[in-house]
Parts: C-alpha cells; sequence; structure tokens
C-alpha cells in the first residue's frame, strides 16, 4: 500500500482551539453498551486535547435510525449516546454533556440551535464542562440527507470549533459529520484513525506466508474482498454461508440456505481455485435441522469425503473442531506470517466450536502478525475465547480493527485512501 501522508492531530497546536471529533462509538445496543473497545480506542485522543489546552466536542452515530423508504428518523432510547456519556463520565471522570435539542417524533432533530449552542460552547471555552457530547449525528435529519439539510448542518458543525479531527476510520461512509464538515474546518486525522491505517497496510502489503479467513452469511456481500484476498493470498480458509456456497459449487450438493444466486457466484472462485489451490476445506461440518436451537436429536457432523453429486443436506452451521487437527489447515495456520481473521465459522452462540477452535489455532503461531476485523469477529473471539482476548489486547502480534466494513471496502479498493471520510482529509 502506497504511503500517504495525512494532517495528523499531533501537527496542530490546541491550545485554546474547540475540537470537533468524529468518533465511532456505535457500541450501544438496546440502550446498553455491549463492548467498550471502540470507546477505550479513543481514549489516547480524548487524553491529547485535555493535555494540549483544547476544548473537546465529541460525536458518533449509534445505530439504524433512519427509514430507507420514508426518510423518517427514529430517535428512541435504544439509540441515545447516554450510555456511552455515562460510561466516559464513570471511566475518565470526563464531565461530558449532552445538548438538548428539541426532536421532531417522526424528522429527528432540525439542526444545531444557537440558543443551546451559544451558552453550551461558552461554559466549555471557561472549561465548566469538561466536554461536549452531541446527540447521535444519525438524529440529525440532515446526517444522511445529501442533500441542502446535509450542507447546512455541516456548516453549523463547522461553526462550533476550530478544528475537526476524524477518529472513525470505523465510519466510512460519507455522510454530513464524517465528510461534508471536513471541508468547511481545518481538517486532520486522530491516533485511532492513524493506527487503523497502519495496521491496513499489514493486509494490503502482508509478510508472507499470508493467511486469511473469510465467512459471512451472504455469499454477494463479501464477493469483492474476497476475489482480491484470494489474489493476495497464500492459503484461504472460508466459513459460514460463503463455505457452504463453495462446497456447493464444487461438488455439486445441496445445502439448506444457500441460495442458487450465491451457488453462482461460488462457482467462479471454484474455477479461479482449480489450479492455484489456495483454498483450505475444512472435512468436517456440522449439519443441524435447525436454526434456531442445538437439539443433539438433529444435529450430526458430515464428512465432505462422503459428499456426491445431487446430495440433499439440511444447514451447516459450523465447522467441526476436528477439522483444524487436520494438517492440511493447521499446518499452513502455523507457518504463516500474517493472519487475516474477518470470520465466525459458525452460527453462534449455538455453534461456536469451529470459531473457538480457529482462534485457539491462531494463537499458538507466535511470530505471525494476527488481524482480526471489527464488529462480529472481535464480539465473537471476547465472548469464545475470553482469556485469549484479554491476552490479545497487550499482545503486539494482534490487531483488532473497530470496524470491519471500511476493511473491508479497503481491501476492495486496494487502498483506504479512496474512502471518502480519508480522501476529504487530504484535500
Amino acid at each position: 500500500m502506497r504511503e500517504v501522508s495525512l494532517p495528523r492531530i499531533q501537527d496542530y497546536d490546541l491550545a485554546g482551539k474547540v475540537v470537533l471529533a468524529r468518533v465511532d462509538h456505535n457500541v450501544v445496543e438496546k440502550g446498553l453498551i455491549k463492548d467498550p473497545f471502540r470507546i477505550d480506542s479513543t481514549f489516547g485522543l480524548i487524553h491529547h486535547v485535555a493535555v494540549r489546552g483544547g476544548h473537546l466536542i465529541l460525536m458518533t452515530h449509534a445505530g439504524r435510525t433512519r427509514d430507507s423508504k420514508t426518510g423518517r428518523i427514529n430517535c428512541g432510547p435504544g439509540t441515545s449516546v447516554e450510555p456511552v456519556v455515562g460510561y466516559l463520565n464513570r471511566k475518565l471522570e470526563a464531565d461530558l454533556v449532552i445538548p438538548q435539542f428539541a426532536i421532531d417524533p417522526e424528522w429527528g432533530i432540525a439542526g444545531l440551535s444557537d440558543e443551546i449552542m451559544a451558552p453550551l460552547l461558552d461554559r466549555l471555552k471557561s472549561r465548566r464542562v469538561g466536554g461536549v457530547y452531541l446527540p447521535n449525528t444519525r438524529w440529525f435529519s440532515g446526517e444522511e440527507s445529501k442533500d441542502a439539510k446535509t450542507q447546512t448542518l455541516a456548516a453549523e458543525l463547522a461553526s462550533t470549533a476550530d478544528l475537526y479531527v476524524n477518529d472513525a476510520f470505523g465510519s466510512w461512509q460519507p455522510h454530513a459529520s464524517t465528510y461534508d464538515v471536513a471541508k468547511a474546518l481545518p481538517a486532520c486525522a486522530g491516533f485511532l484513525m492513524q493506527k487503523e491505517l497502519r495496521s491496513l497496510s499489514l493486509v494490503l502489503s502482508p509478510e508472507p506466508p499470508f493467511l486469511a479467513v473469510v465467512a459471512g452469511a451472504k455469499y454477494d456481500t463479501k464477493i469483492g474482498p474476497l476475489n482480491k484476498l484470494y489474489d493476495q493470498v497464500n492459503h484461504l480458509l472460508l466459513g459460514g454461508v460463503i463455505y457452504n456456497a463453495y462446497l456447493c459449487a464444487k461438488y455439486g450438493i445441496e445445502v439448506a440456505g444457500v441460495t442458487a444466486e450465491d451457488v453462482e457466484l461460488a462457482r467462479a472462485l471454484v474455477e479461479k481455485d482449480k489450479n492455484a489451490g489456495k483454498i483450505l476445506e475444512p472435512k468436517v461440518l456440522v449439519e443441524s435441522q435447525a436454526l434456531d436451537r442445538r437439539d443433539p436429536a438433529s444435529v450430526r457432523t458430515v464428512m465432505a469425503a462422503d459428499f456426491s453429486p445431487g446430495r440433499k443436506y439440511a444447514y451447516f452451521l459450523d465447522v467441526a473442531p476436528e477439522s483444524f487437527a487436520d494438517p492440511a489447515i493447521k499446518e499452513p495456520l502455523a507457518q504463516a506470517r500474517t493472519i487475516f481473521i474477518n470470520a465466525v465459522m459458525g452460527l453462534t452462540p449455538l455453534f461456536g466450536e469451529g470459531s473457538r477452535a480457529l482462534y485457539g489455532l491462531a494463537a499458538e503461531n507466535a511470530k505471525a502478525m494476527k488481524l482480526f476485523g471489527g464488529g462480529d469477529t472481535l464480539t465473537e473471539l471476547k465472548n469464545l475465547q475470553p482469556g485469549l482476548y484479554l491476552e490479545a489486547l497487550d499482545d503486539p502480534s494482534y490487531y483488532f480493527f473497530t470496524g470491519g466494513g471500511a476493511v473491508l471496502t479497503a481491501i476492495e479498493q486496494g487502498s483506504p485512501y479512496g474512502l471518502k471520510p480519508v480522501d476529504v482529509l487530504l484535500k
């Protein structure tokens, strides 16, 4: 990956300046913090602004609030940033306050009311509050509207600050708070953004042997990055519906939950691998008659050696742990120097043995750089291997990305600098 010199927060004098920072604290689910990792990852930014004499305004999105058909916005407690602010205030004694704007029950917040923001900014600059945390950016009608309201919101955001900092690599969609506001203020990358970009270079320009693990519930959502990774890797391990579609395409079997469209897409990968032989195939799978329960009477292991054209199977919901004792899989994992994992091998939490075995086997390779995509992959590592997760947080041979979608998009494009929220910082 080509090196690009982004403007960085550490290059700015922050004394007396108001810093508007976009972070990715999208960790609230049903009003509760499901995992504080993304919040903790921005402590460096918060600390830096404080010790450099700046005044901090934070903002993030949380959940999906906009109806794609009607445009209406649901501003309910389940997507409020209050749990995040409560966590920061408890953890850091931050004294952050949330401005209380009027909320239309259908169209959200119209904008940053000057009647509320002006006195709050006076309190911020005189240090009568520790910082400001704006409401969920997706509660604002202009955040995702991509029209005049977006430009108005961006201008209002810019009017509050002297400097814009993007520390939200995982929030890669070009919205008012990630893109448009950066065109109206001096703009730079925060510490987490810088770290994510450096670590991404280890995936885009990996030390060989390079082994990637990719899984997903739908083949078509991963086909772009999957094809890019295939060209880079020495070995590729598939999981989930992606692997099931591959097996259907290669062996002519039928598996419940795999669409004809996914099978057709997988045929290209089967043909591609006939000569290169990069794909590692777990030979033992877990078949279940049901998706919502694990009934011993309806669960069995299936051997790939028994596949023949036309055979029909129920749902393949996991890769059996014994698959990872196979030297054909165990040895490439042991020899790899770069391991990228963006995968949950089974349908967790009921079917997690395959993922647990994979994470444990990767951990045995102390010499490899192990990079985990964000989202479900990180959550399941924490749930399935809590001890390993805690050790890995302080292990330099591991890196946990905060945004899996951003990583896959950058892989597909071959560079993160084409992502609009990153590109705009260069301009």
